[in-house]
């Protein structure tokens, strides 16, 4: 074939699918979109609307559904305390409010509902109280997935999500564990007003540098941060995760943060200033306030920390801190053996009390088992007991969301030692000498230090630091956080 026959064969073709086929395809694609793609658009708002003119007919004559989503409501922990405060509260404002909790708990309800006042003094009308069973459990475990943890559990919290949006539709939904990823599947399948409790962000730009930085951590391995391309690879996971986590945040039409640390946070990473609004916790402050000490001079010195056992929470570091403090204390045994660290916390699962487990062996392999109590648990009595038991309170998580446990023992009039870092160093803890409310340390021997300096204390300046402590907490308290979380959702009671 002769170039100039080429030439003219590819000039004819290029004619016939711009003048013929090109056209064709698009008389093809809008033919499609008004005989097919319209009427189903047309079809399905017009089923839409009539579902929700239904729910909204329903909700007048009975009520509003209000649904929470906490997988885990018997966990024992803050969050759940946040929970059950927030349901008493929403009952009494609005008493012919049905909640409904999507929850994997097997438990009876009256057993949750039991466990509920046992532990964080909060009673609640059972017969307004309905659980959603949800079978996907699995999905939202860290254990399920050994890597890409972040990315895939929050899609298989978007499973039990949907799950859940199948097996009741309401008419107000509220995320109060973190799985933001569940909240585009209410707002626009649901169709309700969204709104979320969020007590600490799943990622971070902090989290971010401490991967570029290569620092080991519990959400960071050794093999990870010793190797500069793995390091890069999974700042890249984490940056678009980040994105991704952005985009489910920005659908909440009512966004609570547990304080100023997760709410900076928040608003860099969801970017929905005008929607957010800091609630603190509801703190158990007015009666700790009026527990008075039952310690006497020959009692043991009592440390208690107050956290469930997660390894967020970083026991091991208190281990480790008192590790040093006999080491401080290596021509003083006397006054060593004086010293017990009480660690209270609840056990969610086989993984928890496995952790609690390794955390006696280490004990042990530190020769501290008789210088450490363990108390799994505990229902509030025994904490109470506890509370005036204790001259001292320590708490080692970095970047703690908020730290409900440091203000509690600071109510029960314990001096306390918190990280250095998260809501203790943005909110909570005052460490100037004038308006001391506390201690704040980030490595094991500066706990170890300053649990001796409060032990050295002269009783009159441990007098002033416990009661500008117990000042301060009045702020936290549930009665506040009712307020405030009231004055927050009430944007989704609105019938419009």
């Amino acid at each position: 074939m002769s170039f100039v026959t080429l030439t003219y064969f590819t000039m004819f073709f290029l004619c016939f699918m711009f003048l013929v086929v090109l056209p064709l395809m698009l008389l093809g694609v809008i033919l499609f979109g008004l005989f097919v793609l319209v009427p189903c658009a047309f079809i399905f708002a017009s089923w839409y609307m009539r579902i929700k003119e239904r729910k909204m007919e329903r909700r007048k004559r009975d009520g509003a559904n209000v649904a929470f989503f906490h997988p885990y409501c018997n966990a024992g922990g803050g969050g759940e305390r946040v929970l059950w405060v927030a349901i008493k509260a929403l009952l009494a404002r609005y008493p012919d409010t049905n909640i409904y909790i999507y929850t994997v708990e097997t438990a009876e309800p009256q057993s949750i509902l039991n466990k509920a006042q046992n532990q964080f003094n909060v009673k609640v009308a059972p017969e307004r109280i309905n659980f959603i069973r949800l079978s996907l459990k699995k999905g939202i475990e860290a254990k399920t997935y050994p890597y890409f943890t972040l990315l895939l559990q929050s899609l298989g919290s978007m499973a039990l999500g949907l799950e859940a949006f199948m097996k009741f539709n309401p008419d107000i939904y509220i995320e109060t564990t973190g799985f933001a990823f569940t909240l585009p599947i209410f707002r626009y399948l649901a169709q309700c007003p969204v709104g979320c409790y969020v007590h600490y962000p799943t990622i971070t730009t902090a989290m971010m540098r401490r991967i570029k930085h290569r620092v080991v951590a519990y959400n960071n391995s050794s093999l990870i941060a010793r190797n500069p391309l793995f390091t890069w690879l999974k700042l890249l996971y984490y940056k678009v995760f980040g994105w991704l986590y952005g985009m489910a945040g920005c659908c909440a039409d009512v966004v609570m943060v547990n304080g100023t640390w997760t709410e900076d946070h928040i608003n860099e990473l969801w970017d929905i200033p005008f929607h957010t609004v800091r609630v603190y916790p509801p703190c158990e402050v007015s009666e700790l306030k009026q527990l008075r000490s039952l310690v006497r001079e020959t009692d043991p010195i009592r440390i208690l920390s107050v956290a469930q056992f997660r390894p967020e929470k970083d026991h091991p570091l208190m281990l480790q801190a008192m590790y040093e403090l006999r080491n401080l204390l290596v021509k003083n045994e006397m006054l060593w053996h004086k010293i017990k660290l009480v660690l209270v916390g609840s056990c969610r699962n086989a993984e928890d009390e496995e952790r609690v487990q390794n955390l006696k062996d280490l004990a042990k392999h530190l020769s501290l088992e008789d210088n450490v109590e363990f108390v799994v648990n505990a229902p509030y009595a025994r904490l109470l007991q506890l509370y005036q038991t204790s001259s001292i309170a320590i708490h080692a998580m970095w970047n703690e969301h908020f730290g409900i446990s440091v203000v509690e023992c600071m109510a029960a009039g314990l001096i306390t030692i918190a990280h250095r870092s998260g809501g203790p160093l943005a909110d909570i803890v005052e460490t100037s000498e004038t308006s001391r409310t506390g201690f704040l340390a980030a490595e094991a021997d500066e706990y170890a230090r300053d649990i001796l300096e409060v032990i050295a204390l002269p009783a009159d300046e441990r007098k002033r630091i416990i009661d500008a402590a117990r000042a301060s907490v009045d702020r936290f308290s549930t009665t506040e956080f009712e307020k405030s979380f009231l004055r927050a959702a009430e944007p989704l009671f609105k019938i419009d």
